[in-house]
């Protein structure tokens, strides 16, 4: 099984031709869909609202086949992302976080440990910004990585925390990760003074097996022990 954890939240998409429509997100949430509907045993753990989007993000896991076993509910309303998409069809987000769902998973929340069939843990995106979430991931991580799998992809959001703790932080996840999966953005903020080869030689330094970049229309750049790919777009 694979738990994946982090945010599930609303799009609240801005379109170009001034329409708007609300739809089901956030990183983790859709990489537990897209696992469970593949039929690879899968488990969401995150905080999830009581209110009607909360219900509507709950039921299509449920649907997909993923497990809520290891999810929480509460009161809070759902977290909103704000989703501005330009006529190229590029989004810049702005997010409503104080105060809602997904941000407040907590140690508590937690179970005391994870079943022996859990085999590897998702995790990125909001879940590594947004507190008390992030700082309850980073202890799952310490807690459960030993003899699992780490897949972890940043999804890095800028602005959301302090620069200096956000990046300790993904440095310190990248150190206990089987697998880091970035974009060349994400690299660019994280070794601002390496090109995207030079950071994947970091990433393999520091104990990570695969190391995965995405390059946009150039494809993708692999590395994995003396093995460097690339991959066409």
């Amino acid at each position: 099984m694979i738990v994946v954890c982090g945010e599930a939240l609303i799009d609240m998409i801005y379109n170009g031709d001034g329409t708007q429509r609300a739809a089901p997100g956030g990183g983790p949430f859709n990489t537990a869909r897209a696992l469970a509907r593949l039929g690879v045993p899968t488990a969401f753990l995150g905080h999830l609202s009581q209110d009607k989007f909360g219900r509507e993000l709950a039921d299509l896991l449920v649907s997909d086949g993923a497990s809520l076993e290891m999810a929480t509910v509460g009161p809070e309303p759902t977290t909103i992302a704000l989703a501005d998409v330009g006529d190229e069809g590029f989004a810049e987000y702005q997010f409503l976080v104080q105060g809602t769902s997904a941000p407040n998973l907590t140690l508590d929340m937690l179970p005391d440990h994870l079943p022996r069939e859990v085999t590897a843990l998702h995790i990125g995106t909001l879940g590594l910004v947004l507190e008390p979430m992030a700082s309850t991931i980073v202890e799952l991580v310490r807690r459960e990585r030993d003899g699992r799998l780490v897949m972890l992809d940043p999804n890095i959001r800028v602005g959301l925390a302090r620069d200096a703790e956000y990046r300790d932080r993904l440095m310190t996840l990248i150190s206990q990760s089987s697998i880091v999966k970035a974009s060349d953005t994400d690299l660019a903020w994280l070794y601002p003074e390496r090109d995207y080869k030079a950071a994947i030689e970091e990433i393999l330094e520091a104990g990570v097996r695969l190391a995965v970049v995405t390059l946009g229309a150039d494809g993708a750049f692999a590395g994995h022990g003396d093995m460097r790919v690339h991959v066409a777009a």
